[in-house]
């Protein structure tokens, strides 16, 4: 009978030592090597002065290509060419035409009924009638005064020669000694009397003919007033007749059909599309950016149509300054007034420049640094910018392509040296 097992027992202190020597040297050579690989980790860990949430943050690598200066705004479409049109007159309106409606040039848009404009011309036709009646009367006049004046001049002028032939033969009677020297001297002054009266008719002839010559002149002038406030009424009366200038679009109408109108009161609106602009507010950092001529891109219905600065306003108010965009070729169809558009002004194009996203870094950093990331570490590094653009900046100097950067706003780094990024 085997009472225990104690005589089968061996004793095996010397073996359990060994597995336990072999099983601490794996693990102290485990944790020799993560310590080690570790120890880089550890080593950002204790120089990070701050620890950001990597979530909240948007980075952007550093990469080559071009960059476009550029500005987007948005603008207002104008048309510099929209006049308002008048009443000439007191009257009733009668509309020929709606706001909307397009118009061909020379189109009725509107009739003024109006009895005074016509009162008054008919009466200035009546006086001009009377003018030009006494402008022909005193033309006879003038001549019937020339004919009598000539038939004087010719009846003195012959009594001038009968009196000369009556002295020659006095002259030789008396030389005979068959005439007398009261006879004589008789016949002389006969001739000085015709021909003082033939002078004094003349005289009185060229006086005669510049009076009537004023007279005549006085009533072509009388004839000219009343003509001109016969032409002046009548183009009153034509422009009753309320026509569009231009094609276009009627944009307002400020009168109901049948209303009453007084003299200048605005009828209707008319706008030239075919001159539509737009009208943009550039920021006042954008003054000596901005010139005549400088490209514009612009966008409608999915589309984009190219145009340019064509006016620039000589002054900033309310830090702004205001602008004219035309397009440059052509325009794109179903344009309204006051629409607003998206507009893109191209102020420089560089090629092959070093660019990064652009973000809130540029406004905390003031644009002289950033933060590259290099796995969990954010490292504070002092840059140059260049050109900026809506979405990019340019990279002149301390950064390479192919670099990470925090790009969004670096605020809550608070300009540290070294951020770990959790």
């Amino acid at each position: 009978m085997i009472e225990n097992t104690s005589s089968m027992d061996r004793p095996v202190v010397g073996q359990r030592n060994a597995r336990l020597i072999a099983v601490g040297a794996i693990a102290s050579v485990v944790v020799v090597v993560l310590l080690i690989a570790a120890f880089p980790s550890m080593r950002r860990w204790s120089r990070a002065e701050r620890a950001v949430d990597a979530s909240s943050l948007r980075f952007g690598t550093v990469s080559r290509g071009d960059l476009l200066r550029d500005l987007s705004v948005e603008t207002k479409v104008v048309a510099p060419m929209s006049p308002t049109l008048f009443s000439p007159g007191q009257g009733i309106v009668s509309l020929r035409t709606r706001a909307g409606m397009q118009v061909k040039s020379g189109d009725i848009l509107a009739v003024i009924d109006s009895k005074e404009l016509h009162a008054g011309l008919d009466q200035a036709n009546a006086q001009l009638l009377t003018s030009r009646a006494e402008l022909d009367r005193q033309k006879i006049v003038a001549r019937q005064t020339e004919l009598k004046d000539g038939q004087q001049i010719d009846l003195l002028t012959l009594r001038l020669e009968a009196s000369k032939r009556q002295l020659e033969r006095v002259e030789r009677l008396f030389k005979e000694g068959l005439a007398n020297s009261a006879d004589h001297e008789t016949a002389q002054d006969n001739v000085r009397i015709a021909a003082m009266e033939l002078d004094q008719a003349k005289s009185q002839t060229k006086l005669s003919h510049e009076s009537l010559g004023f007279e005549v002149a006085t009533r072509e002038q009388q004839v000219r007033r009343e003509e001109s406030v016969v032409g002046e009424l009548q183009k009153r009366v034509n422009d009753l007749t309320i026509r569009a200038p231009f094609d276009g679009m009627v944009s307002t109408v400020s009168v109901q059909d049948r209303d009453a109108v007084a003299p200048n009161q605005a009828v209707l609106s008319v706008v030239n599309l075919s001159s539509l602009e737009l009208q943009i507010a550039l920021p006042e950092e954008y003054a000596n950016e901005a010139s005549v001529g400088t490209p514009a891109e612009i966008s409608f219905n999915g589309r984009t149509y190219p145009g340019k600065v064509i006016r620039i306003s000589p002054e900033v108010v309310n830090s702004e300054l205001a602008a004219s965009v035309a397009f440059d070729g052509e325009k794109p169809p179903g344009l309204r007034q006051n629409q607003r558009l998206t507009t893109r002004l191209t102020f420089e194009s560089k090629r092959n420049v070093l660019k990064v996203q652009r973000g809130g870094f540029l406004e905390a950093e003031g644009g002289r640094a950033c933060y590259v990331v290099d796995g969990k570490m954010a490292t504070r590094r002092e840059i140059r910018t260049g050109a900026t653009s809506i979405s990019e900046v340019e990279i002149v100097d301390g950064l390479k392509e192919g670099d990470t950067i925090v790009v969004s706003d670096t605020t809550p780094f608070q300009h540290a040296t070294n951020v770990m990024l959790r």
